[in-house]
Order: structure tokens, then sequence, then C-alpha cells
């Protein structure tokens, strides 16, 4: 992609921006604990005249900037949490919070939509009003769902609401839309088998759950193999098993951890109930019986509005061409709590590129991770592009 698709408004405040970044890459604050990152934005939106409400889910931000006479209201949201990881990097600006680390590039998404919010407030004309989310707490804690809890639609209205999120393995530049469901439900199912505990020398006088869980898991691969159309997209996956502390005791219990996936809601109910009724049926199998509980921590399907996606992937196209959209954009078996978001407020979610290989491709979630500043301009411009076609002036 060439510098000259970067708008020059974006470009002239980019080395402020890539500062920004790399200040908040050096200082991580985890989910709820945003304290000094969302002061650091609510300061700012403040000092480019935006309308700022601070506090919706704890450290949330709500800023909203009015131009014009026009009644639409477009919405953009970033992420503000790190997450627990050492990061295993010798960049100057290396998180200096021991344990804490922006291994996802939250610290990015913020970066550019303050740069677009800066944009926006000094030298892009609209009719209508922008309202800038960051959000906390995206990082397994839920803070959108806080976030709409809290009456974020009710107390700040839209018309329509997008987010952003960074991909490593694309090319900078390229940008990703898909209609429908594009991320997965996540659900976390706890199993708990428990038998009769004694000597492993005489396992004819216990119940042994640990036998039990590993047929148990086994069974488990044949939901999705079994129980779903072949079509359908699911996940049963067991994370974790924990059990026993000793070769010459059988155990009274063991646990289970399971992850669950689907794209489709009749999908997520299919997995959870079939998940139920095996976990029984192997109990009983075994003399054994069950506990099996479902996280009310649950991640949705996050799905995107049809309309919101197509304007979304039309700015991208007039402003890039067809190199700048990622071909044959497929769902993902990834979660994201910006699904709530969408639930109540019609929009869409995008990715854009973070680079390939040595240069942005390092793995979301990775301890070597970094986010590519090359493309911060690129995500601003795209924002700024966004607002400009969703509050389109009159005439």
């Amino acid at each position: 992609m060439s510098c000259q698709t970067i708008l020059p408004e974006v470009r002239d405040v980019t080395p402020s921006m890539v500062a920004l970044r790399q200040h908040l890459h050096a200082h991580p604050e985890l989910s709820y604990e945003e304290f000094e990152t969302s002061q650091l934005v609510a300061d700012k939106l403040r000092g480019w005249g935006y309308e700022v409400h601070h506090g919706l889910a704890g450290t949330g931000v709500v800023a909203t900037l009015r131009k014009g006479r026009g009644g639409r209201v477009i919405g953009l949201r970033a992420d503000m949490d790190a997450l627990p990881i050492v990061e295993a990097s010798s960049l100057p600006y290396a998180s200096r919070h021991d344990g804490k680390m922006h291994a996802c590039g939250h610290d990015g998404h913020t970066a550019m939509l303050l740069a677009a919010g800066q944009c926006l407030a000094q030298s892009i004309d609209f009719d209508g009003a922008v309202r800038l989310i960051f959000q906390p707490a995206e990082e397994g804690y839920l803070g959108a769902r806080k976030m709409v809890e809290e009456g974020l639609f009710q107390l700040f209205p839209c018309d329509a609401v997008f987010a952003m999120h960074n991909w490593p393995g694309l090319p900078v530049g390229k940008f990703g839309f898909l209609s429908g469901p594009f991320m997965a439900s996540a659900d976390t199912v706890t199993i708990r088998l428990y038998g009769r505990g004694g000597h492993g020398a005489m396992p004819q006088d216990t119940v042994d759950p640990v036998v039990a869980a590993a047929s148990l898991i086994m069974v488990l691969q044949t939901v999705v193999a079994r129980n779903m159309p072949p079509l359908d997209m699911g996940v049963v996956g067991v994370g974790s098993i924990h059990g026993g502390t000793s070769s010459t005791v059988v155990p009274t219990s063991v646990e289970l951890a399971v992850t669950v996936r689907a794209l489709k809601e009749s999908t997520r109910r299919l997995l959870l109930q079939r998940i139920e009724a095996l976990t029984h049926a192997q109990a009983e199998a075994f003399g054994a019986t069950a506990d099996v509980s479902v996280s009310a921590n649950a991640f949705p399907v996050l799905y995107n509005h049809p309309r919101e996606t197509a304007l979304a992937r039309e700015v991208a196209l007039e402003w890039l061409g067809e190199d700048g959209l990622v071909a044959d954009m497929q769902p993902m078996t990834c979660s994201e709590d910006f699904s709530f978001m969408l639930q109540a407020c019609p929009g869409s979610y995008l990715i854009m590129g973070n680079g390939e290989g040595a240069e942005g491709g390092c793995l979301l979630h990775n301890p070597a991770y970094d986010f590519n500043d090359a493309s911060l301009p690129y995500g601003a411009s795209y924002w700024v592009k966004l607002v400009s076609a969703f509050l389109k002036p009159a005439g």
C-alpha cells in the first residue's frame, strides 16, 4: 500500500500517535484497572473539545463530539486492557509492569481511535455526532457487557457502533469484513466427577473418577463429529484435568474444564445439552456421579449486521480498492465481547492487518507480540473515513 492512501490529517498526527502507543505499551493495566490509561484518554478528549463521561463500567470512557445539525450518531469502540503475561522482548518501550503486557494490541486500538478523534475534532467536517467508546476489560472479563448493562446505549444512543481489531499475518493496509456470524460464542463448562476414593492397590473397593474422566474425554470428541451437521462449526475441547495427588491413591473426584464454541445459537445449545447428557451417562457407566456447570461469563456469537457491514466494507473499498480487502473472509473461532454491544445496537466488527513475518506477524497473546506501528495510520484513517461516510453532510 502506498503511503499516499493515508489521510494528510492523520499523517500529521502519526508521530504523536506512535509515541502514545508506545507509552501505553510500556504502562499496561489489567482489566478494570485501566485507571491511568482511561484518565489519559479522557484528558486528551476533553482537550479536543469532546463531552466526556468517565467511569462507565468503572474505567470506561465515552466521549461525544457534535458538528452540524444532523441527528445521526455513530459509535466507535476501542479496548484498553492488557493481559497478565510476562513480556519477552527487548523493546525500549517494553512493559515496565512485571507480569502485565499489551499482548493483544489494545494499546494500538486506543492510540488509533484517539488519533482519529483528534482529526475529527480539529479538521474533519461531518453532520451529526460521533461517540468514541473506550472499553475496559475485554480480555475475558466482559467489559462490553458491563457497559451495556450500565446503560451505554440508553445514556449515549447510537444509530450504529463499530469496532476494529489488528490481525497478525495479514499485510498492513488490509481490512477484513464479513456479514453475519463472524466470531464464535464461547462457553466454559466445568465437569466434576465424583467416585469413591481408596488405596490404589485395591481398586475393586473404589469407584475411580480418573478412569471415568479418561473415558469421558474421548466420548466428548464425538459431540461435534456425530451430533452436529458437518457444515456447521463447533469446538468441544478439554483444556484441563485435575484429580489425584499420588500414584497409590484413587481420588474421590476429578475436575475437567471444557471450552465450547459455535457460530450458531442452535449449535451452541446442542453442544451444551449433549455434553451434559454424555457426562451423566459416562459417570453412571463407571458407578460415579457428576456435576456439570456452565460459566455465566459466556460470550455470545458476534453477529455483524448486514447493512452496517456493507457500509463499512464500501468505505474501505472506495479508499483502497480491492487490494485493500481480505479476499474470501471467513468466520473465526475466537470470541469477542463486542458481541454484547452488537446485540444492543446495529453495527459491525472488522479486522485490519498487523503485518507478516517479523514485522507484525507474531500471534496475539504471545509474550513476544508487539502492535505494528506501521498499521496505526491505516486504522486511524479508516475511522475518519467511516465517520465521514456515515455522517456525510447533506448536499
